[in-house]
């Protein structure tokens, strides 16, 4: 079992900042790829960005060059530096790791980017 604790959301206006933070638990050595999804209301759950064991990386076209995701091992935590933000970027942001034994979901922090 991964347990995964998501934190860092919350109103900003358009340009802002912010920096998320994922904080995971468990059986992490059986992770492989953690990321970031977030969902819009009124629409499908989409990848924002994710990272393997091995430190590579993938973005969604829509956050390149404005999203940064990083990892500390040593604290189990995965980070998504959120700059340059829209109002469109506003969602729920989830954290979510695959590992060995299952596909696990956080329970999202809401992001809210004002015009």
């Amino acid at each position: 079992q991964v347990q995964l604790v998501e934190s860092g959301g919350g109103l900003v206006q358009a340009g802002g900042s912010l920096r998320l933070s994922c904080a995971a638990s468990g059986i992490i050595f059986s992770i492989n790829v953690i990321g970031w999804y977030r969902q819009a209301p009124g629409k499908e759950r989409e990848l924002v960005a994710r990272i393997t064991t091995g430190g590579s990386t993938n973005y969604a076209d829509s956050v390149k060059g404005r999203f940064t995701i990083s990892r500390d091992n040593a604290k189990n935590t995965v980070y998504l530096q959120m700059n340059s933000l829209k109002p469109e970027d506003t969602a729920v942001y989830y954290c979510n790791a695959n590992s060995v034994w299952g596909n696990y979901w956080g329970k999202g922090t809401l992001v809210t980017v004002s015009s």
